[in-house]
């Protein structure tokens, strides 16, 4: 391997020398000249190279689905692959037998035997260490110590990184870097079909630069789950499932067909067809492995996903969070994650939930303590007696809006619970057996029956669980918690506040208008509050049977005394996987949400990401012509403004049974202790009380109606796809052939151009301020993924290529044409530009003449003139889900930094990884408080040598009106520096892999 420039690989900074008398290793002085790489190196990197070549020639010998070994049992890989021939077996097993005596910590490597005789396998054993600060670690930063010990190379992984793991307590407050190879990635569609697009654009530069194309291929099991393109075009009806699917495939046809093709062309790819599940409901229930048994090597199952709610996982103690999509797959290609060790908020739970209190309502209190107490760039753990009286779905609902509160994960570590639920999934007992049994072997396990050896976190939080009451949370925010009782003057002071997180200023005499229209030819009316939009849905509490089977029994209940849900109101139910099907149907529950409206419409995440379809044309107009303030409720995660739907201005979290009772009364503006939600048959006022069901009478429906076979039946035919699915024709080659007339598919120019020599370093100069924003910009500012306006530059574009109004989808689905996504950055109809003087909407100044044009155009004319741009934000700049558009599109735009009060975690990842500049504001100070207005050029001051730039040092940041201010450059560690060198994460991926032999 030859790799340019001083600083330009993480790898060979950690390279390390050995000596030709012995065998041990000696880690290379950070400070010793990297370009020219001595032989010994050399050969070390072509001997990983080799590794790598065997694994990929093993894992081609198994079938593509199975990610090269029965997750279902303990079967190991090498009796899956005996049939691949002796020569391929040998030399598997040589590799293996050489990373072994390369490995740093081989002498911990321990047998686990079996209770009957034999063992499970080996593993890397960490009370071998017999070290005490191992025993105070939290949980979850003892799976990044395995995973570094099990990794120890001193190549990729060194003992130093290990020691710094081991010696958390000290180190974690001093930000200190460390590398992390997890055991496996998780895509979903939106993201997922820019990924296989980037990897297959990937294979073409490879090619250009002589390079071996084959070496872009996933060395670890990536799993692709479709679930983000099914809209909720049918509503209230029986055939919606089947008519919406057949929508989702008219529409998607071309990007289905060529996940399908990265399915064939990638190795280690696995991709669950549409209409299967969401993706964090079927990695919980079936592609979680919890731990890992490859080869008769044990170790903790990890994940990182490029959707911001992998998290849910943690609740089954898997180690996993979201991730940029150009992050990702450089994991999938080998390359070890770079990661400051975070601290750990140690979270205790004890009591217990009282009566008639949800999972939601849980995490919608967590949510509002976590986001308080700050936990952004931290682990979240959970303890305490109370831990144990959740269930595993509560657990996963509260570990999946770790995004919401900031964390990077909310961890809750394996015990009796979760062996339970993974008996009760149809994980096999054999496999539970070994779970367990490595679990407790490598003091990962907690079991609250033994004395709780007391474990040191960073800071320290408690809840009793009898404290936490119903809630719902917004109109706009999802830490935005309000208690159910104080609802109706909650709701009222957001109509008197100024326009807001908490506001819409609504005149006095303004807040009664009643808006009258006539749907499908009866009397109909909507006032401030009024709900047009109640959905179940969304991984957060489709997953859970407790608040799902709880939504059927509240529509059993307001069937049984006559009450019914408004026909305009567009209601729906996006079940997680068939499973949920599976036990409504059970419980006879699903024929009294289907008399309320709440038919089943498909499983995929629908109202959450945006896809809640269009709304009767006279609700529209009945809203937009009287401008009210109408609502939506979803049981989802995420509730910004634009995001739910164009005409929802206030959206709002709630439990699913609560989206039922809020569905009945037909606004949010109730207050549900004093006023009934409507009349019965009897003619009596029927009030929230009435229809609310026990906590007894819900786990009595779970009890009856969740069972095993459910579980099994379901995923056994999960990858059997549909015959939509199987009908589609793909090509299979190993390089993909563009088509330049594709609206959905396009060859980004990420590449075009390249050349072995890295760009360099560089700063700023002259720059015009293309956006200047407040606080709370979300990545659905940046990049929406929902509808398309039809006077955007993305419609524009469309029409120009002949595609009619009716097929423009939505920007998620169209993720892999680079063409729309650059014209829909900074297109979210609600974007608040301060150039703009308080006007809203996708459009800012171009400076230099003073027009007001769309963003797109606006930054289209400064390209073309050749002028960089920034962009000036307040605190929480990227906050929301992890898309890599959201730094895409602005680089894409010509965008070169971005000045901000703060930054969400894996946003300001994804802007390094696309060779953004982040910076930060000095504490204390923002754009405001510096009297910057946009209107000025800006000069920032980083040097052109990379040597002379370190990971979170001050820069200086100047403009043309003689104003100067200290910034802090947001590249936090010396990976980053390469990456920005390098022009990107993936250049220096593609630089790298053409060096190797």
């Amino acid at each position: 391997m030859h790799i340019t420039g001083p600083r330009s690989s993480f790898l060979l900074r950690r390279a390390s020398t050995l000596s030709s008398r012995t065998r041990h290793h000696s880690t290379v002085s950070r400070n010793q000249p990297l370009s020219d790489p001595s032989p010994v190196v050399a050969s070390q990197c072509r001997s990983y190279s080799g590794v790598s070549s065997a694994f990929r020639s093993v894992r081609s010998s198994v079938p593509r689905w199975s990610h090269g070994f029965d997750w279902k049992s303990p079967a190991t890989l090498t009796s899956q692959i005996r049939t691949a021939g002796s020569s391929v077996l040998d030399r598997f097993h040589r590799t293996l037998a050489t990373m072994a005596s390369q490995n740093a910590f081989s002498g911990i490597l321990t047998g686990l035997p079996k209770p009957g005789g034999g063992e499970f396998g080996k593993f890397y054993s960490l009370p071998a260490l017999n070290d005490p600060r191992i025993d105070k670690l939290p949980y979850s930063i003892r799976i990044l110590l395995e995973s570094a010990i099990r990794n120890c190379d001193n190549f990729q992984v060194t003992k130093e990184d290990v020691e710094k793991i081991i010696d958390w307590e000290k180190t974690a407050p001093k930000q200190v870097e460390i590398p992390f190879k997890p055991a496996r990635v998780l895509l979903q569609d939106f993201t997922g079909v820019p990924a296989v697009v980037d990897l297959a654009c990937m294979r073409d530069a490879m090619n250009n630069l002589g390079g071996d194309s084959n070496k872009i291929n996933p060395l670890v099991p990536v799993d692709l789950v479709i679930d983000h393109s099914v809209q909720v075009d049918v509503a209230r009806s029986a055939n919606a499932v089947q008519a919406n699917m057949e929508l989702e495939f008219q529409r998607n046809k071309e990007r289905f067909a060529f996940l399908k093709w990265g399915s064939k062309a990638f190795q280690n790819m696995l991709v669950v067809p549409p209409g299967s599940g969401i993706v964090h409901q079927v990695n919980l229930e079936y592609l979680g492995r919890v731990v890992f048994n490859n080869d008769g090597v044990l170790y903790p199952d990890s994940v990182v996903g490029t959707d911001s709610h992998t998290t849910m996982i943690d609740g089954l103690g898997v180690a996993g969070w979201g991730v940029g999509g150009i992050e990702a797959e450089a994991a999938m290609l080998g390359q070890p994650m770079s990661m400051v060790l975070p601290g750990v908020v140690g979270f205790k739970l004890s009591g217990k939930l009282r009566d008639g209190v949800t999972a939601t309502d849980l995490v919608l209190t967590v949510t509002q303590m976590l986001r308080k107490h700050g936990v952004v760039g931290k682990f979240v753990e959970f303890h305490g007696d109370g831990v144990g009286k959740i269930s595993l779905a509560d657990r996963a609902t509260i570990a999946n809006m770790s995004p919401e509160y900031g964390a990077t994960m909310g961890f809750f570590p394996v015990d009796h619970v979760t062996l339970q639920y993974l008996r009760l999934t149809g994980r096999s007992d054999d496999t539970v057996a070994m779970i367990e049994a490595y679990l407790r072997a490598n003091n990962m396990f907690v079991d609250y029956n033994d004395p709780q050896v007391e474990r040191v976190y960073s800071s320290y939080l408690e809840l009793d669980l009898a404290d936490v009451e119903p809630c719902i949370s917004g109109p706009k925010r999802p830490h935005d918690r309000v208690p159910l009782k104080d609802m109706k003057a909650d709701w009222h002071s957001c109509l008197d506040n100024k326009v807001g997180f908490k506001g819409f200023a609504v005149p006095k005499d303004a807040q009664d208008k009643v808006a009258k229209f006539s749907f499908h030819g009866q009397p109909a009316e909507l006032r401030h509050g009024s709900v047009v939009i109640a959905a179940i849905t969304s991984c957060t509490n489709t997953s859970n049977p407790s608040v799902m089977l709880g939504a059927g029994l509240v529509a059993k209940k307001a069937c049984e005394l006559g009450l019914k849900v408004k026909p305009w109101i567009k209601t729906s139910l996006a079940p997680g996987s068939g499973v949920v099907t599976k036990y409504l149907l059970q419980s006879g529950l699903q024929k009294y949400l289907d008399d309320q409206g709440f038919n089943i419409v498909g499983y995929g995440c629908t109202t959450c990401i945006g896809n809640s379809g269009e709304l009767d044309e006279t609700v529209g107009a009945a809203i937009s012509e009287n401008d009210i303030i109408a609502s939506a409720v979803l049981s989802g995660n995420r509730n910004f403004e634009g995001r739910v739907h164009a005409l929802t201005r206030a959206n709002y979290l709630a439990s699913p049974p609560l989206v039922v009772a809020y569905a009945l009364a037909g606004t949010v503006d109730i207050d549900f202790e004093k006023e009934p939600i409507g009349v019965g048959k009897d003619g009596k006022n029927v009030y929230f009380r009435d229809i609310w069901p026990s906590t007894q009478e819900v786990a009595d429906a779970v009890q009856s109606s969740v069972l095993p076979d459910m579980f099994k039946n379901t995923y056994e035919a999960i990858t059997s796809g549909n015959p939509m699915w199987n009908d589609l024709s793909v090509e299979e080659s190993k390089l993909y052939s563009w088509d330049s007339k594709s609206t959905y598919i396009h060859e980004p120019p990420y590449f075009k151009n390249m050349t072995m020599d890295p760009p360099g370093a560089h700063g700023v100069k002259d720059a015009y301020c293309l956006l200047n924003f407040g606080d709370s910009i979300t990545t659905d500012h940046i990049s929406p993924a929902g509808s398309i306006h039809k006077e955007s530059p993305a419609a524009k574009y469309l029409l120009e290529h002949g595609v009619d109004r009716k097929d423009f989808n939505s920007y998620g689905s169209r993720r892999g044409n680079d063409e729309i996504m650059a014209r829909g950055t900074f297109a979210n109809i609600r974007l608040v530009n301060k150039l703009l003087n308080g006007e809203v909407g996708p459009k800012t100044v171009h400076i230099p003449t003073g027009e007001k044009l769309s963003v797109f155009d606006a930054a289209s004319r400064y390209k073309a003139a050749g002028q960089d741009t920034i962009v000036l934000a307040g605190s929480e700049y990227g906050s929301g889900s992890s898309r890599d558009w959201a730094a895409k599109g602005p680089m894409l735009l010509g965008v070169k930094a971005v000045i901000a009060k703060s930054f969400e975690r894996i946003h300001r990842s994804n802007l390094v990884g696309m060779g953004i500049i982040p910076l930060c504001f000095k504490a204390g100070e923002d754009a405001d408080r510096l009297g910057l207005t946009g209107h000025e050029r800006y000069n920032i001051d980083l040097p052109n040598n990379i040597n002379e730039i370190r990971p979170g040092q001050d820069v200086t940041v100047t403009t043309d009106t003689g104003k100067s201010f200290t910034c802090t450059v947001r590249f936090d560690t010396e990976v980053e520096l390469a990456y920005f060198n390098h022009g990107g994460i993936l250049p220096y991926v593609i630089r790298q892999l053409t060096t190797q032999k």
